[in-house]
């Protein structure tokens, strides 16, 4: 190995050495072990397949989760069909009939989010449950088929150690700033407006 080679490894080594104590001295002061409340939200894809995701690690954790899927709760979706494998350590439930625009029924619409939320509330409340998705809560809140003082009155006073996960488009400003956690999907580009159809596997 040439001496440049030589000097370029150390060179490396030293800096890993040091990000690592900087790293160290970070995670040294972070102690605070506590249920958080994310938000997955904007124009995006992946709101929903980010949250998933987090069910699925908890089930690798042998942690029960709770699942409400709210407006597109009719789909048959690929995640519910794995997540139907593990009914031990996660309890689903969809309440919705398909997009607003599908069903243009508001009273049902609305309804079938009580429903599911009565259901939610329940999951919260359950010492048993380690973290509880509300996937596309965000549209329901939107439109105003249910009470937000009544969903932040909820979320504000969870168990301690409790993640709870919000999914959907447009999150109301009260949610993000009760919120631990943020994340905003970005569309860049997307085949829909290139005529390619939603697929299995892909979307749904």
């Amino acid at each position: 190995m040439s001496e440049d080679n030589d000097h370029d490894l150390a060179r490396h080594h030293d800096k890993m050495a040091k990000k690592k104590a900087a790293r160290d001295k970070i995670m040294a002061g972070k102690t605070i072990e506590r249920g958080l409340l994310i938000v997955h939200t904007g124009k995006g894809k992946g709101k929903s397949t980010a949250a998933f995701g987090m069910v699925f690690r908890c089930i690798g954790h042998g942690f029960k989760s709770g699942v409400i899927q709210f407006i597109k709760g009719a789909w048959d979706t690929g995640e519910r069909t794995v997540l139907e494998n593990f009914p031990d350590l996660v309890t689903i439930k969809a309440a919705g009939e398909g997009f607003t625009w599908e069903t243009q029924d508001r009273a049902r619409d609305m309804a079938h989010a009580r429903e599911g939320w009565e259901e939610a509330k329940r999951l919260i409340a359950d010492p048993s449950y380690k973290m509880v998705l509300l996937d596309e809560l965000n549209i329901v809140l939107r439109y105003d088929y249910l009470p937000m003082d009544e969903v932040l009155d909820v979320l504000r006073n969870r168990p301690m150690d409790k993640h709870i996960v919000i999914t959907g488009r447009n999150a109301r400003d009260e949610l993000i700033e009760i919120a631990d956690l943020v994340t905003e999907m970005e569309q860049v580009k997307h085949p829909f407006r290139s005529g390619v159809k939603a697929q299995a596997g892909i979307e749904f």
